[in-house]
């Protein structure tokens, strides 16, 4: 394929992937202003791993109980894994496909951002661990963890595989429909029993540094959700084909978003396997699980198997998610709720009008 092609078609009127490829990067008109918004937001919230203070973490840890050392060092694992694919898998799924400027840009961005939670993660590890080798070395002896990434694999494997060869245009919708879908529940689900760990370490005031950065990380990963939903959203109302794919793979997508949490449930009782911590067990992260997985299948129109209530079933988590929920003064901790490039455009002239010199 040639880097840069003159296309036929005005960029206004092409589909998100599939279509002609992009020439031009423009960003004057777009087709979704909607990504570019969201593209514009991960940019706003850059940050670095270095940003954040650990030097206490390496002393919490050394006190922490031997299975509490296990739920933490564990759920770092299978993040380092989760990340290791999403730091890769959406520049060699999405991006040869993508025919917008907009989309283009947008999975750049993705990728990019899931880079630095990979080296957060490094960060974390360098600063806590005597040995810090010994953590990355046994992670795939895991088998919960090989088969969470086998599973995240097997549809990017499956569109890669389709852009790579000869295939049926269908058969190639069918598999970016399913690999899209894949990647929204990673998003929006997969991380949530690690997330919630991290933040009942520091609602005990433990391992606190640690907690801040996955709160950067879950910050991330609700603007990659917003993405992804936005995306499924539009590749239904752009074509008549992708909208009868989505029907005829309904059931084939539930059945994916379910895995994902039954497979969430079998993490969290890996985790709790030799014993609990304090405000945090078994069933209460897989109460908050369900709770969490029939809210990402109901924003994209599926119907949830699980009886859920309304109500989170950890509150306390909403916080830690919630961004700028959290109030503290600056001299006690860093500030984790900035933005950066949050610049306002709706300042003219009559707005400055009743002011004098």
């Amino acid at each position: 394929m040639a880097i840069l092609k003159k296309n036929k078609k005005s960029h206004l009127k092409k589909m998100m992937f599939l279509d002609e490829a992009v020439d031009i990067q423009r960003y004057d008109e777009l087709k979704y202003p909607a990504l570019d918004k969201i593209t514009d937001k991960q940019l706003g919230f850059f940050w670095r791993p270095e940003e954040v203070d650990i030097s206490k973490d390496k002393k919490d840890f050394e006190n922490l109980t031997e299975h509490e050392q296990h739920i933490f060092t564990s759920n770092l694992k299978r993040q380092i894994l989760l990340d290791s694919v999403q730091g890769r898998a959406p520049n060699i799924a999405f991006l040869p496909i993508a025919s917008l400027p907009e989309v283009e840009n947008w999975i750049e961005t993705w990728s990019f951002s899931e880079t630095i939670h990979s080296r957060s993660y490094t960060h974390i590890i360098r600063n806590i661990y005597p040995n810090p080798s010994t953590v990355f070395d046994n992670l795939l002896d895991i088998k919960q963890i090989i088969e969470c990434g086998n599973d995240i694999a097997q549809y990017y494997d499956d569109l890669i595989d389709c852009n790579n060869s000869a295939t049926n245009k269908t058969d190639h919708k069918k598999a970016l429909w399913m690999c899209m879908n894949s990647a929204n529940a990673l998003e929006g689900i997969r991380f949530y029993v690690s997330f919630a760990c991290s933040w009942a370490f520091a609602e005990l005031k433990k391992m606190e540094g640690n907690a801040k950065i996955i709160k950067f990380i879950a910050r991330d990963e609700n603007v990659h959700l917003a993405s992804t939903t936005t995306m499924l959203k539009n590749m239904v109302k752009e074509d008549k084909e992708m909208e009868k794919i989505s029907i005829e793979l309904k059931d084939d997508v539930t059945k994916l978003f379910v895995k994902v949490i039954e497979q969430e449930k079998e993490w969290a009782q890996f985790l709790f396997k030799d014993g609990s911590m304090i405000g945090l067990n078994e069933k209460l992260l897989g109460d908050y699980i369900e709770w969490i997985g029939a809210k990402r299948m109901r924003a994209i129109g599926l119907e949830c198997p699980f009886s859920v209530s309304k109500l989170n079933p950890l509150p306390w988590t909403e916080k830690w998610i919630g961004g700028g929920n959290v109030q503290v003064a600056p001299q006690e901790t860093e500030i984790s709720s900035y933005v950066v490039g949050g610049v306002k455009q709706d300042v003219d002239q009559k707005t400055l009008s009743g002011l004098s010199l």
